[in-house]
């Protein structure tokens, strides 16, 4: 089977704090009967809608799809490793957090027993948007209960004004929350694993509040994460590794024989191009680029922005970032080993 690039049809999931258009991502989808707060665009149960997998899951073709697309670090199929989404808040997430993989293989084996770490990237942002990421230095767990209790929790957090551009790397066990008025990308560990911690009084379509699990919150909380900043690059770790490129012209680009990449489109539009097929790309898409498609080209039709997004060698990804310029105090704020 020759290796083509397909691409996944994200799955919409509705959320009490999402947007009812998802306009210019989606044009498509506006004026939705209820709100949508994220496009799942690997989902392990999207469709493929291209190629030669058309119709079948991501997790289906996953398995079947033969080693060498994969790539050699996944040569056993096991569970697909990475998540990448939209995010479409016009209201607050909860304040939440999550596990580590040590603390969710002991005590979420029935959820898979895998922690979550992720970053964020702000695709689009009106002036007032923010977040919140890290506790202030030295809050201690009292004081925190007490605000809690107060209602006034978002007092002990690092707010971050966010605007396009802007990227954040939110490891396990530090606390957050996503504020309105924005659309976010996210790469992230495969895992679902929320600790919801504060919900601001909402209540779920059932008309009760949401749950909470504040128990296992502070058994993952760290208290002492130190100062947040802005990630001067997209992030990268062991979970995933993320870069972002302008194309306004032609680009050749190769592929890694040890890992997969998903594309996904920002913004822009035109074709990906490859030995014996070609397709077109649009804003919101994610594309599956196979280990050992060697190379494929990228035209586009309007300037278009994209990131591309893969498991990584961390140590083999440091050397090349280095080898390309970038200094060693940069990739320290970048790459989180």
């Amino acid at each position: 089977m020759n290796p083509e690039p397909f691409r996944i049809e994200p799955t919409f999931s509705p959320r009490l704090w999402g947007s009812r258009s998802l306009a210019p991502l989606y044009p498509d989808k506006s004026n939705l009967a209820e709100p949508i707060g994220e496009a799942w665009l690997s989902d392990v149960q999207c469709r493929i809608a291209t190629g030669s997998f058309t119709g079948i899951t991501l997790a289906d073709a996953w398995r079947e799809m033969p080693v060498e697309w994969r790539g050699t670090t996944f040569a056993q199929p096991g569970d697909f490793p990475l998540l990448a989404k939209f995010i479409f808040p016009t209201d607050k997430l909860s304040v939440q957090v999550h596990p580590d993989d040590a603390y969710a293989a002991e005590h979420e084996k029935a959820a898979g027993g895998r922690g979550k770490t992720e970053m964020w990237h702000i695709v689009a942002a009106k002036p007032d948007a923010s977040l919140l990421l890290g506790l202030k230095p030295n809050t201690t767990k009292g004081a925190f209960l007490a605000a809690l209790e107060n209602h006034t929790l978002e007092n002990l957090f690092q707010r971050h004004a966010v605007a396009a551009g802007d990227t954040f790397f939110v490891p396990a066990r530090i606390q957050h929350t996503i504020g309105a008025s924005m659309v976010v990308f996210e790469a992230q560990e495969y895992s679902d694993l929320t600790y919801r911690v504060y919900d601001y009084g909402r209540v779920g379509p059932s008309g009760k509040p949401r749950e909470l699990h504040l128990e296992k919150a502070l058994a993952v909380t760290n208290f002492s994460g130190g100062i947040v900043e802005k990630v001067p690059r997209l992030a990268a770790c062991s979970y995933f590794a993320t870069e972002r490129a302008e194309y306004a012209g032609l680009c050749d680009c190769s592929t890694n024989k040890s890992r997969f990449e998903l594309l996904v489109v920002l913004g822009g539009s035109g074709q990906i191009r490859w030995t014996g097929g070609d397709a077109t790309y649009a804003p919101g898409e994610c594309w599956f680029i196979p280990a050992n498609l060697d190379v494929f080209v990228i035209q586009p039709l309007r300037e278009s922005s994209i990131i591309r997004t893969y498991v990584p060698d961390l140590a083999a990804a440091k050397k090349r970032w280095q080898d390309a310029g970038i200094s060693p105090d940069a990739l320290s704020h970048t790459v989180f080993d």
